[in-house]
C-alpha cells in the first residue's frame, strides 16, 4: 500500500533534507487539509512525524496531533521521538493505530519489549534508518541519524522476533528526501530474509516509476511524503501504480 506522509515541526509541513533540521522546506501550516485530501483520495493509511517532539520530548505536539487524528477516518501511525511509555499511551488514546519507535528501541531494548507485550505487536512499528557500509552491513543510526549503533538491521530484528514484531519501517537514510528512487535491492533482500515481517519502504520516491518497482520486492508499503507535496503525482495515481504493478 502506499503511507502518505507528513512531517510536523511547529504546526507547519516541512521535509527535512536527510534529517538535518538546518536543510528544511516548508509546505504551509495546514496539515489538516493535505491529510484530508489523502484521504478523498483513497489512503488506506497515514503517517505522521512529530519532528518538534523528536527534537524535543517536552514541546511534543499533541494538542495538534490529537485535533489531526480526531478529524480524519484513516488509520495513522505517528512517531517522533518515543521515549517513553506515557508517548505511546496518550498517541494511541488520542485515536492513533500504531506507534512508530525509533532510537529506543536501539537503546532500550527491554524497555521496548515491555511495551510490545502491553500494547501488541500490532500496535508498534520500528523505525529502522540504516546507513548501509561498504561491506555491506546494514547499520542503524539513531538520535534523528545523528550517530551511528553498533548494531545492524538484522540484530535488530532478531531481537524483537520473539515478542511478535510485525512491522518495522526500513529507511536507506541515503536515499531520503533525494527523489531518486528506493533500494530495491535492500527491500528484496529483508523481504525475503523475514517474510513474516510487514516491512514499510521509506527514502527516494520521486516518480511513479520508483513505485512500480516495489510490490515484487515483497514490502508491505511504501512511505511517500516529498513528492506528494511537490506534486510529482497524485496519491491516487499511486495507489493504482501499486495495485498494477
Amino acid at each position: 500500500m502506499i503511507i502518505a506522509a507528513l512531517d510536523l515541526i511547529d504546526g507547519n509541513v516541512v521535509r527535512l533534507h536527510q534529517g538535518d533540521y538546518d536543510q528544511q522546506r516548508t509546505y504551509g501550516n495546514s496539515p489538516l487539509s493535505y491529510l484530508q485530501q489523502y484521504e478523498k483520495e483513497g489512503a488506506k493509511l497515514l503517517h505522521l512525524v512529530d519532528l518538534t517532539g523528536a527534537k524535543d520530548p517536552t514541546r511534543r505536539q499533541m494538542i495538534l496531533l490529537r485535533e489531526l487524528l480526531a478529524d480524519i477516518s484513516v488509520p495513522v501511525q505517528v512517531g517522533g521521538g518515543i521515549r517513553a511509555e506515557n508517548n505511546i499511551k496518550s498517541l494511541l488514546e488520542a485515536g492513533a493505530s500504531r506507534v512508530v519507535i525509533g532510537s529506543t528501541a536501539i537503546t532500550q531494548p527491554e524497555l521496548v519489549k515491555q511495551w510490545f507485550q502491553r500494547y501488541g505487536a500490532e500496535s508498534i512499528v520500528l523505525a529502522l534508518d540504516i546507513r548501509i557500509s561498504t561491506d555491506g552491513a546494514k547499520q542503524i543510526a539513531i538520535s534523528g541519524w545523528q550517530e551511528n549503533s553498533n548494531a545492524t538491521l538484522e540484530q535488530i530484528v532478531e531481537q524483537y522476533l520473539p515478542v511478535g514484531l510485525k512491522h518495522v519501517l526500513c529507511t536507506d537514510i541515503s536515499r531520503d528526501g533525494t527523489l531518486n528512487g528506493s533500494n530495491i535491492a535492500l527491500y528484496q533482500e529483508i523481504s525475503q530474509h523475514y517474510p513474516q515481517i510487514q516491512f514499510q519502504a521509506s527514502g527516494g520516491i520521486g516518480n511513479l516509476a520508483d513505485i512500480s518497482l516495489l510490490p515484487t520486492t515483497g514490502v508491505a508499503g511504501v512511505i511517500v511524503g516529498r513528492a506528494l507535496l511537490e506534486e510529482k503525482f497524485t496519491l491516487t495515481e499511486a495507489i493504482q501504480c501499486w495495485q498494477n504493478a
